[in-house]
C-alpha cells in the first residue's frame, strides 16, 4: 500500500515585497511554524529576487518552512535570458517550483507539453515541482472544468511520475 501523501500549503508570494519586508515575513512565518503542530509540508514561493535572501532567513529561523520558486525554465541551461533553471534553483536550497500556473499558461501561453517539460526539468534537479492545473472563468461557465483539468493533468505530467510531485 502507498504511503498518504503528505499535505502542502505553498504561499505565492507573485510578484510582491521587496527585500527586507521579504525576509521579515519570512521570518515571521518561520516563528509561527515553529511554534504550530503542522501536520502538512510549508513552503513559501517568494520572487526570483528575493530566492537567496528569504532562503537564509528561512534557514536561519529554523522554522521548518521550506522555499520554492514561482517558475523554472524547461533547460537546464543555456540563452534564457531573464530565466532560471531548475539546478539553478535547487542551487539556491528550492525544494519546491510552481509551473503551469494559470497566468503562465493564460498570460505567456504556456501549454501542457512545456509544463511536462518543466516538471521533468525539476525533478532531474531534485526539486519537487508543484504543477498547476485549472479552468478559465468561461471553461467553467461552459461546463467545461473536468474536461480541461483531465487534459491538463495528463498533459502536463512527466512520464515517470514519482509519488513527490505535487498536483
Amino acid at each position: 500500500m502507498a504511503a498518504a501523501r503528505q499535505p502542502l500549503v505553498a504561499g505565492n508570494w507573485k510578484m510582491n515585497r521587496f527585500g527586507g519586508d521579504g525576509v521579515a515575513l519570512a521570518r515571521a512565518l518561520a516563528n509561527r511554524g515553529r511554534a504550530a503542530d503542522l501536520e502538512c509540508d510549508v513552503a513559501v514561493c517568494p520572487p526570483t529576487t528575493l530566492l537567496a535572501a528569504v532562503g537564509r532567513a528561512l534557514t536561519e529561523a529554523g522554522g521548518g518552512i521550506d522555499l520554492g520558486a514561482q517558475d523554472c525554465v524547461a533547460a537546464d541551461a543555456g540563452a534564457f535570458t531573464g530565466d532560471i533553471s531548475a539546478p539553478m534553483l535547487a542551487d539556491l536550497g528550492c525544494a519546491w517550483v510552481i509551473v503551469g500556473h494559470s497566468e503562465r499558461r493564460a498570460g505567456h501561453g504556456e501549454t501542457d507539453p512545456l509544463v511536462r517539460e518543466k516538471a521533468a526539468a525539476a525533478l532531474r534537479a531534485g526539486v519537487t515541482p508543484i504543477i498547476c492545473v485549472g479552468e478559465s472563468e468561461a471553461e467553467r461557465d461552459a461546463g467545461d472544468t473536468l474536461t480541461v483539468v483531465g487534459r491538463q493533468v495528463r498533459g502536463s505530467l512527466p512520464e515517470a511520475v514519482p509519488s513527490r510531485v505535487v498536483v
